[in-house]
């Protein structure tokens, strides 16, 4: 049995102060019913809860989906600047940790999670998950470039696996990786003679970034995006 706004709270991006100011708003039902109580506590295994309307599931596990800024470090904890838990209420923060990292001048989707198994699954090497950027390059890429990147090019610590590159302009377009070595795209780059000037990443396992979460913005994701990457660890 957990109180109400816990509940919410829980599984949504709103606090628990939030979550008790849209239960006093009449934005909550409890079993088709309006609840007006905050504090009163339910049980998460049978109780049917809604948000304006909208069906929550209560999972034992969170997922988050959060839009990285620059500058952020991808931990739970580092000295050198702010980390990527920072940007969440301290009240959500208990045992997140980041599902992969992003370096600390690459923007976008990060997932933040306290289910450790999936997460293990997810960054395994052996599953080839697909991890999407958009990059913006200092010269022209030109199409040997982006064939001699997707067959694979010595980064130094490893010939990269094949990827897929899909060119929007001369400097800039997205890039399709399965795994994740240090700087890896940079170097990739590196190798071709040229430099990564930004890099954003916009999917991770079929998940892609929501288009309307601002920079250092963060939600929890859907029951169906949550499927689309337990589906993916499975494989």
């Amino acid at each position: 049995m957990i109180r109400v706004d816990k509940y919410v709270s829980d599984c949504t991006a709103l606090s628990r102060r939030q979550a008790g100011e849209a239960i006093r708003q009449r934005r909550v039902t409890v079993n088709g019913a309006f609840e007006g109580s905050p504090d009163r506590k339910i049980d998460e295994a049978t109780a049917e809860v809604t948000l304006d309307g909208a069906p929550l599931v209560y999972a034992r596990f969170h997922w988050y989906m959060l839009n990285k800024p620059e500058g952020h470090v991808s931990s739970t904890d580092d000295p050198s600047g702010p980390t990527v838990l920072d940007l969440l209420p301290p009240e959500k923060r208990a045992g997140l940790f980041p599902c992969g990292r992003l370096d600390k001048n690459t923007t976008g989707l990060l997932l933040l999670t306290d289910d450790g198994k999936t997460a293990h699954g997810l960054l395994s090497p052996k599953k080839h998950v697909e991890k999407e950027y958009f990059f913006t390059v200092a010269r022209p890429v030109t199409r040997e470039d982006a064939e001699a990147l997707e067959r694979g090019v010595d980064i130094g610590v490893c010939v990269t696996k094949p990827c897929r590159v899909v060119l929007l302009s001369d400097t800039s377009g997205t890039i399709t990786i399965t795994e994740g070595k240090y700087h890896q795209i940079k170097e990739m780059f590196k190798n071709r003679m040229n430099k990564v000037t930004s890099l954003k990443r916009i999917s991770f396992g079929g998940v892609k970034l929501d288009g309307t979460l601002p920079e250092g913005g963060y939600r929890a994701l859907t029951g169906e995006e949550l499927s689309v990457l337990t589906r993916r660890q499975e494989q």
